[in-house]
């Protein structure tokens, strides 16, 4: 046993220190960054936040509609080869570029991409998505996944720590997914004890990817636009959403009336409710680690999309930014012990 003296931050632990800019207005923030991967030819360019591949977020109805803002979607892993053809063919030209298919590890998951991938070969990006990827079994499939999908952009995750971000670059992933335990529905924490504050989690995963030409999301943890920008500012290239995009008419799941307000649900995609719509129930090995709320309405979100990104526009301004590549650069951020005035917060 043994313990590590160094502070780890999340973002409620720090604020961004403002620096003199030139900028005029939020508007002449460029939000777009264009990005190479490690093991492929292939060059994205969008607005690099993510929604999550949960299924009450990850939907096709959202990857059309933040397509449109150049904003990108990985699908949750539960639809069919029949859906995802349908949704192809109907899809605007160019969809490719903004949404990943989903999947886990078991050899019918790469049995189901290969169909998807073989019906659909202008798909680009691959998502392998595990609550731990620090098991052996995760990593020798990712090297399978490379080796059959050789001109395919991959992501994998989640860890927390750099020299299992190294491994998995290695392995053949160009895009590493970044934390355990900090989503709004996520009880890791709770249930297991294991976990990584997210702010130093990205800083030293960050430091890891770019010392190899890898690039990382940071998943999880945002609530707020603020932390979506303290995410791109520790080194995040692209920070992926769950709660912050559910409850819309795109995120799925049936809109209810409680005590007279409009709600929908959303759930971990480890939690009781998912395991029970997708897999028949909890397995008698495991605990369920993920929560089931129900969350306001909100609308389209392309309201929500907006306000998120005219906070990090706004935030590019105020450590005089031009770009969203240069916000890492222009960073310091301070340690605080509160973040707001709350005496008119319900």
């Amino acid at each position: 046993m043994r313990i590590e003296n160094d502070i780890k931050l999340g973002f409620k632990d720090v604020m961004f220190r403002p620096k003199r800019s030139t900028l005029k207005s939020r508007s002449q923030v460029k939000l777009e960054r264009s990005f190479k991967f490690m093991h492929t030819n292939s060059n994205w360019s969008g607005v690099p936040i993510m929604a999550a591949n949960m299924d009450t977020v990850g939907t096709f109805e959202m990857a059309l509609a933040l397509s449109d803002m150049k904003v990108f979607t990985a699908i949750h892993k539960h639809y069919s080869l029949e859906e995802w053809n349908k949704f192809i063919q109907n899809a605007p030209q160019g969809i490719e570029n903004y949404i990943a298919i989903s999947t886990g590890t078991a050899s019918t998951d790469l049995d189901k991409i290969s169909q998807i991938m073989e019906s659909n070969p202008q798909l680009k990006f691959i998502c392998i998505d595990v609550a731990n990827g620090y098991s052996e079994h995760f990593v020798a499939f990712v090297k399978q996944t490379r080796k059959k999908f050789h001109d395919k952009i991959i992501i994998a995750g989640n860890v927390v720590t750099g020299e299992m971000v190294e491994e998995l670059l290695l392995a053949g992933a160009d895009i590493i997914k970044v934390g355990i335990g900090p989503g709004s529905v996520c009880t890791t924490r709770i249930k297991t004890g294991v976990g990584y504050p997210q702010l130093s989690a990205i800083i030293e995963c960050a430091d890891a990817a770019h010392g190899l030409g890898g690039l990382i999301i940071s998943d999880g943890g945002c609530t707020t636009p603020g932390d979506v920008s303290k995410a791109f500012g520790a080194g995040a290239d692209f920070v992926m959403l769950g709660g912050m995009l559910a409850g819309h008419n795109e995120s799925g799941g049936e809109l209810i009336e409680i005590n007279g307000k409009r709600m929908k649900q959303f759930y971990g995609m480890s939690s009781s409710t998912a395991m029970e719509k997708h897999a028949g129930g909890v397995a008698d090995y495991r605990a369920s680690e993920g929560k089931t709320v129900e969350v306001p309405y909100r609308g389209n979100v392309e309201n929500t999309m907006l306000d998120i990104l005219g906070g990090i526009r706004s935030t590019c301004t105020y450590v005089g930014a031009s770009q969203l590549k240069e916000l890492s650069k222009r960073t310091t951020f301070i340690r605080v012990s509160e973040q707001e005035n709350r005496v008119y917060t319900d």
